[in-house]
């Protein structure tokens, strides 16, 4: 009778949509298997400041040159539906803490590699996934064991974390050069007891010279020049820079409305009124001026404003020295108050020596037929500018990418208070104890822990073959190395072992921590997928 109810089941389903791809048991276990370890093999020569680069090319034929994982997810197409969910998770660990998408594949690919062993002697994925989950709870207190540096994050701290991270983007010369860069920038807007705001660092890129000439400007950039030829290119000395959002500039009513004039002299008068508001806005802006600066050659003055300026109105401005810039952007206005002090101002009624900034130099460099204003030697400042240089746009691609991950590696070990040994140290270490452990559960979890323990080698052992070591090799010196109380990593140029921390190889905390949890969760839901079924598009026709 269950025979026959079964059968009548399954027709229903086959009749509800007869295009439905079913895979059931062992059929569905392998279909998510393959999907995982085809991902982890694309992104394996990936890892560490060794791995290759791969090369992306879109259907428009544009050229991207990257190793970031997280870069690789989001452009490569990817059909297999476990292998996008994958993907998905891997992209979410990098939203969440910049950093760890590659590692992420790796350890998914690894756990399901190991489980497969099992399975295929009949062991039910079920009891797998049980191990899965003791051994994760255990290599999150391993984590707390291995904290270093715990309240004594310092900048050489910082610089080791970057350096890390960013070496494993791009090459060393360009991650050295970018290192004290990204960890200047974040120290400068770090204001205590309040939350650390990245979007404060504006990255600006230019087209020409090397990669290495990437610096950090204390202070800004702006993408855009002065609108008068007369005006001076540089100033220097004391600068006061005044940001404002008033409008210098003929505009229209907000409502829809029509003017009538019975005579020529009417409508004369009516352009000279609207003329004088105008004109008596910019009398406002160069009387200030005067009262700032005197006769004094060394102190001139920056106009900077949201609106527009119309040509009258720079001319007379350019008349007096002043630079005066229109149409800036929002996000640059919220800057420059932060770079140079000062306040924004929406009226020129009220103009007084506070609403001024200062700064020690701007001018303006022009690069083809895009102009570029720089606000530098500011004394105090809570806005910088990271420039980015390369003689190609691949190339500024690739670093920007590259600093994005750096600045969130700076914020997680500031956030964190501590860091954690790299080069494979925790890897290798928890590996160790979970084989430990193992003796103390009882059944056939162990199992289960046995597998966690191995897959977790994969991230050393891989970081060994991309150095063009012996993977094997690798693993036994590192074992043999390890000593209580010491934590060993891998040294790639050697292949020995080393100590991470003397030698400033660092990771971040919540980035291990987070590839724990979402590595264990994916790999264990996967597991226990018993039946897939890909719909056909006649069920969403009727």
């Amino acid at each position: 009778v269950i025979l026959l109810l079964n059968r009548a089941q399954m027709s229903a389903i086959k009749v509800l949509n007869p295009k439905a791809e079913i895979a059931r048991a062992a059929q569905a276990l392998a279909v998510n298997m393959a999907a995982a370890k085809g991902l982890q093999d694309v992104l394996r020569t990936n890892l560490g400041p060794r791995g290759t680069m791969k090369m992306l090319v879109s259907g428009a034929g544009d050229i991207k040159i990257t190793k970031d994982g997280n870069v690789l997810l989001h452009e490569m197409q990817i059909q297999h539906p476990t292998a996008s969910l994958i993907a998905r998770v891997a992209t979410a660990q990098d939203d969440i803490t910049g950093d760890g998408t590659t590692s992420n594949v790796l350890i998914i690919g690894e756990l399901i590699k190991q489980a497969e062993l099992y399975v295929s002697e009949g062991l039910h994925p079920r009891l797998i996934t049980e191990g899965f989950m003791l051994a994760k709870d255990q290599c999150l207190k391993y984590l707390d064991d291995m904290k270093v540096l715990v309240g004594k994050v310092d900048r050489e701290a910082l610089c080791n974390v970057a350096r890390t991270s960013l070496r494993s983007k791009v090459h060393h010369e360009l991650a050295d050069k970018l290192t004290d860069s990204l960890v200047d920038a974040v120290l400068a807007i770090q204001v205590p007891d309040k939350p650390l705001d990245l979007h404060m660092i504006e990255i600006m890129e230019m087209m020409h010279k090397m990669d290495v000439d990437t610096q950090l400007v204390k202070g800004i950039v702006m993408d855009h020049g002065a609108r008068h030829p007369d005006m001076p290119k540089k100033l220097e000395g004391e600068v006061f820079v005044l940001t404002c959002n008033v409008s210098l500039e003929y505009e229209k009513t907000e409502v829809n409305s029509g003017f009538f004039y019975k005579s020529a002299e009417e409508r004369e008068k009516f352009v000279k009124c609207e003329r004088m508001i105008i004109d008596e806005r910019v009398k406002q802006v160069i009387a200030l001026k005067k009262e700032v600066c005197g006769d004094d050659k060394n102190k001139s003055l920056l106009l900077v404003n949201q609106k527009g300026i119309d040509p009258m109105s720079l001319d007379a401005l350019a008349k007096e020295g002043i630079i005066a810039l229109r149409r800036a952007k929002r996000r640059n206005m919220e800057r420059l108050t932060l770079a140079c002090g000062g306040q924004a101002v929406n009226s020129f009624d009220e103009l007084s020596l506070d609403v001024l900034g200062k700064c020690g130099m701007t001018f303006e460099t022009v690069l083809g037929e895009d102009k570029y204003t720089f606000v530098e030697d500011c004394q105090n400042p809570r806005s910088v500018t990271v420039l980015v240089k390369g003689p190609n746009k691949h190339t500024l691609t690739q670093i920007k990418d590259a600093i994005h991950d750096g600045l969130r590696a700076i914020k997680n070990a500031i956030e964190d208070d501590c860091v954690l040994p790299g080069a494979g140290a925790f890897e290798v270490y928890a590996s160790q104890q979970l084989t430990k452990y193992k003796a103390q559960v009882q059944g056939r979890a162990k199992l289960g822990i046995q597998a966690y323990a191995d897959a977790l080698l994969i991230i050393p052992k891989v970081l060994a073959q991309n150095a063009g070591h012996d993977a094997q090799d690798a693993i036994v010196t590192l074992i043999d190395a390890q000593k209580p109380g010491s934590w060993t990593g891998i040294d790639l140029k050697s292949g020995k072992a080393m100590d991470p921390v003397a030698a400033g190889v660092l990771d971040n905390y919540n980035v291990k921590k987070q590839l724990i949890h979402s590595c264990t969760v994916i790999a264990s839901n996967l597991l226990l997928v018993d039946e897939i079924m890909k719909a056909g598009m006649s069920s969403l026709k009727g």
